[in-house]
């Protein structure tokens, strides 16, 4: 070919090779197939119907918990304690989240945060397959058979109280025995956890007769952990409950109130908070 001979065209790449539209064609069938046993199926709408869920607390009891940054030392009993007791192996995947933080006026105060058991839980509303929901009590719950790792929960929980099990969890917890006995069975690969406020210890305790809050076999493994009483638990129907004279007795506020999520832990400020800086 001469250089004054024009030269052909160049024909564009195609977008989709064959083996691309395979492959696509194949995940657009499974995810058909997926939708239509999700609509359909066992995880259906109708199915989770016929399934006990609550709303709002509806029953003889409905627990809070009660958490004073101002008394607070910061030791993480509460942490430990509950990743043994729940047996939640890695750090990463802790129920119990604390960090040190500081107030506006620059006072240093350890802040802890487990899941809030929202009264409006929006994690709740957007669960397609009723795998997470509110009993009687008011305690938020999980399903774990029924759990299919979409994550809409994880992401719309406000406060990041949720963990998603990337890998099946193995290997010792190096705080058994140490800080508490497991208690529960650990959860398998594929699914969201998270604090239950121990809620297999609040039933037990119930059905022996126990009072939650204060008899220590039946209140969270982080209320009775606390060596300064920074934490208390009860039912707030009940007006002797160690809760209902923590919110007589303080002034206490909860986490992002203008969510409307109506959160059922409630906290006490630093004392140090209301002081000047210099």
């Amino acid at each position: 070919m001469s250089a004054d001979e024009p030269r052909p065209e160049k024909k564009p790449s195609a977008l989709l090779t064959r083996r691309d539209f395979l492959i696509i064609a194949g995940a657009t069938v499974g995810a058909a197939a997926l939708s239509q046993i999700v609509i359909a199926g066992p995880l259906s709408a109708d199915a989770v119907s016929g399934i006990e869920r609550h709303g709002a607390a509806s029953g003889a009891h409905e627990w809070h918990m009660g958490i004073d940054l101002d008394r607070c030392i910061g030791c993480q009993y509460c942490i430990w304690a509950c990743q043994a007791t729940n047996d939640v192996v890695k750090d990463s995947m802790r129920w119990n989240i604390g960090f040190w933080d500081r107030t506006a006026n620059g006072a240093e105060f350890f802040m802890t945060r487990p899941c809030l058991h929202c009264a409006e839980a929006p994690c709740v509303k957007v669960c397609p397959v009723g795998a997470t929901w509110i009993r009687e009590d008011g305690i938020v719950a999980m399903d774990y058979e029924r759990c299919i790792g979409c994550r809409y929960c994880e992401v719309a929980c406000p406060y990041d109280a949720r963990r998603f099990n990337w890998a099946a969890p193995d290997g010792d917890n190096a705080l058994d025995r140490v800080w508490g006995a497991a208690e529960v069975e650990r959860r398998p690969r594929g699914v969201v956890e998270k604090c239950t406020f121990c809620v297999h210890r609040i039933d037990r305790g119930l059905a022996e007769g126990l009072v939650p809050g204060v008899d220590p076999q039946a209140t969270p493994a982080c209320v009775v952990a606390c060596p300064v009483g920074a934490r208390v638990f009860g039912d707030i129907h009940d007006p002797d409950s160690p809760i209902s004279a923590f919110l007589r007795d303080n002034d206490t506020f909860r986490l992002r109130e203008d969510f409307g999520t109506e959160p059922k832990v409630h906290y006490v400020r630093p004392g140090r908070d209301t002081e000047e800086p210099s």
